[in-house]
């Protein structure tokens, strides 16, 4: 058996959320691939070499990639990491990137793909993951409350967000449309089916539409950064909006003070 599946057993017994298991054996892959040995032959000098010499191109990719070498290291070959640095770079403070939020809506209103506008939609609308946008199943709309349900999601957490009546009104005219359309939709399964009768829309999928209609250097994590700070300038307080985030910690949605005029406004200055 190989490192990769090994690897991959540890995973799923652990739990983790399917984004982190993805990462995870990306990585392991790549390391398996270019050290070339047997997972029985492995030893520490090959995870510290791999790791001195790999080129990362940011803290976040480093962060990922030794997470990954760790956790194979010590849960799936069962070895001790003392003589492997494993130490993860400091975080890098970044301000998240933001655009107009009535912008945005204006140019996802104009999207005349039914399925394209509603993905963005709800990216801006309820501040969505695009985990969250992928796993969302019909059964977790609530169109009679206007309650979307968040199931299993970062942390493996529940939380619940408000569905606007515009939001209501614009799922209703997709599954009309696409039901039409898509012979296997099916309302106890994914609302956004992917190409070829695939279970789920794929997110590269959902990152080319972010490019094609907002703009080609935005990522879906905008929509979700713009959410938060249109609310935060719009008087929502910290609180209920880190748990509509769905965030562990309001110090994760206390980085949204800093893109919000608002909170910028109530500084008070000499001149």
């Amino acid at each position: 058996m190989s490192l990769y599946k090994i690897t991959s057993q540890k995973l799923h017994q652990r739990r983790y959320a399917q984004s982190s298991i993805d990462n995870y054996l990306g990585y392991i892959a790549e390391f398996e691939s270019k050290v070339g040995k047997h997972h029985s032959r492995l030893n520490s000098s090959d995870f510290q070499s791999y790791i001195d010499h790999y080129q990362f191109t940011s803290a976040s990719q480093q962060n990922v990639i030794i997470s990954a070498l760790k956790f194979a290291w010590e849960k799936a070959l069962g070895k001790k990491y003392f003589k492997i640095d494993f130490t993860r770079p400091r975080k890098e403070k970044k301000l998240p990137k933001i655009i107009d939020a009535e912008l945005l809506a204006t140019k996802i209103k104009a999207i005349p793909n039914l399925k394209h506008k509603a993905i963005l939609a709800l990216g801006l609308s309820c501040g969505l993951r695009i985990s969250e946008v992928v796993n969302l199943k019909w059964e977790h709309l609530d169109k009679e409350q206007n309650i979307l349900n968040v199931v299993q999601s970062k942390g493996k957490k529940d939380r619940i967000c408000i569905l606007n009546d515009d939001m209501i009104l614009l799922l209703k005219q997709y599954w009309h449309t696409y039901k039409k359309i898509d012979t296997h939709l099916k309302k106890k399964e994914y609302v956004f089916v992917g190409q070829n009768k695939r279970a789920q829309y794929s997110r590269s999928s959902i990152q080319g539409i972010v490019k094609k209609y907002i703009t080609p250097k935005a990522s879906f994590h905008l929509l979700r950064h713009t959410y938060a700070t249109y609310a935060l300038d719009n008087g929502t307080e910290i609180k209920p909006l880190s748990i509509s985030l769905g965030h562990k910690s309001t110090k994760t949605t206390e980085i949204y003070h800093h893109t919000s005029k608002r909170s910028l406004r109530t500084i008070k200055q000499a001149m």
